[in-house]
């Protein structure tokens, strides 16, 4: 029997793949009528990431018949769909999923730990220790 480790490409997929659909799960649409714009909140420290807004091709366009009227509403849905799905992307790169309590933190709550990479909730209460997959960025001057 093989053990998968988190390097092998198999297991890295399943993880991204797991980690796509909580994220799908947990996304806010803050979006208008005018831009796309997402977020989702880090289960263990609540830091906000919300996806670039985009802007609406038509916006600020009024349709000047009901023919145009549906062909702009189409055109938004084809163009918010394709935003959430950025958006969807781009927090995977600031958000990681811990296989322990299965929420979704972002990269400075996420450990790499020696056996299994996990938040530092998890890795509190089990005892394990591990870096940071991100650090806080500090604004000081030396």
């Amino acid at each position: 029997m093989k053990i998968l480790k988190y390097n092998d490409t198999v297991t890295r997929r399943k993880v991204g793949c797991v980690l796509r659909k909580l994220i799908e799960s947990v996304l806010e649409n803050l979006s208008t009528r005018d831009v796309f714009l997402f977020r989702v909140f880090c289960a263990n420290c609540s830091a906000e990431y919300a996806s670039k807004p985009l802007r609406f091709t038509k916006a600020g366009v009024t349709p000047t018949t009901q023919s145009k009227k549906i062909i702009y509403d189409a055109v938004y849905e084809q163009e918010f769909m394709a935003a959430r799905q950025a958006a969807i992307r781009s927090t995977a790169e600031h958000m990681n999923y811990c296989p322990i309590c299965k929420r979704l933190v972002c990269n400075q709550c996420f450990l790499i730990c020696d056996d299994l990479d996990m938040c530092a909730r998890c890795a509190g209460e089990l005892q394990e220790q591990g870096s940071p997959v991100m650090t806080a960025v500090i604004d000081a001057v030396v």
